[in-house]
């Protein structure tokens, strides 16, 4: 059975997903002010700015991205108000733990990156092996390199799924740039981590960017804005790719069922 959240699990609509998870201040904030906006279930989440679009209000995580956005329904916001950046704890859990840094896409290395096709086998095998979704681990790439497979952060993560070189030397892995150990790596790494937290895929992602012993410090998603942040992306693009697929394997039913008439 793959370990993946379901439709049922995750209900339809960016807010129920959210909300569900509990990740007030979800979104990127800005070094100067951001918005908060309150939510008729009592949550909040912060962004950069929001606007209304045919009816629907989108949160953009992002200023410099408006391809980027969490899509609310207006009866489900009750307010907004712009605050001003909390100070954020950045503090590492036994070295490798944290990673609390973005990934610096190609620094001091130079940019690489594999063919759709390949990066798709890669992941399939790697999920295939794991009995994870391929498309959760094409969201984690995503998050973490944006497929870049030289990918290195301020912090010292590196590859495609940026592997802690003490975290790549326990899962066996000798070279972090090299995309099937590291993608056989971190795979290996976020399976035992959903065994760890019974398929949770939240405090999975959580314990994958601040480490384990920060998840079970807090009893969930730990209060480090970039954590929230990232467990909010990486669902969100997962959605995002599930759904394509359903829709994709309705459309190829019709087209079969359509052939045999």
């Amino acid at each position: 059975m793959l370990k993946t959240p379901s439709i049922s699990a995750f209900p339809t609509g960016t807010l129920v997903l959210i909300t569900a998870l509990g990740l007030a201040g979800a979104a990127a904030i800005p070094a100067s002010a951001a918005e908060r906006i309150t939510l008729a279930n009592g949550f909040d989440l912060v962004c950069n700015h929001h606007a209304m679009v045919d009816g629907r209000i989108r949160v953009f995580p992002r200023a410099a991205d408006e391809t980027d956005y969490l899509e609310l329904k207006p009866e489900d916001v009750t307010g907004f108000e712009t605050v001003p950046d909390p100070p954020v704890e950045r503090k590492a859990d036994g070295g490798d733990a944290a990673k609390q840094s973005a990934p610096l896409a190609g620094a001091k290395k130079p940019d690489a990156r594999l063919t759709a096709a390949d990066m798709h086998q890669l992941l399939s095998n790697a999920g295939a092996e794991h009995n994870v979704d391929a498309d959760l681990l094409a969201s984690v790439v995503k998050a973490e390199s944006d497929g870049n497979v030289r990918a290195t952060s301020r912090a010292g993560a590196r590859g495609l799924m940026q592997l802690m070189p003490g975290t790549a030397q326990q899962l066996g892995v000798t070279d972090s740039f090299a995309p099937d150990q590291n993608v056989r790596g971190g795979t290996t790494y976020l399976d035992w981590l959903l065994t760890r937290y019974h398929d949770n895929i939240a405090l999975a992602l959580a314990a994958y960017n601040a480490g384990p012993q920060a998840v079970d410090r807090y009893h969930g998603i730990p209060p480090y804005h970039e954590t929230r942040l990232y467990v909010a992306r990486v669902i969100h693009e997962f959605n995002r790719r599930v759904s394509a697929r359903e829709k994709m394997a309705g459309q190829d039913m019709a087209s079969a069922f359509m052939g045999t008439h």
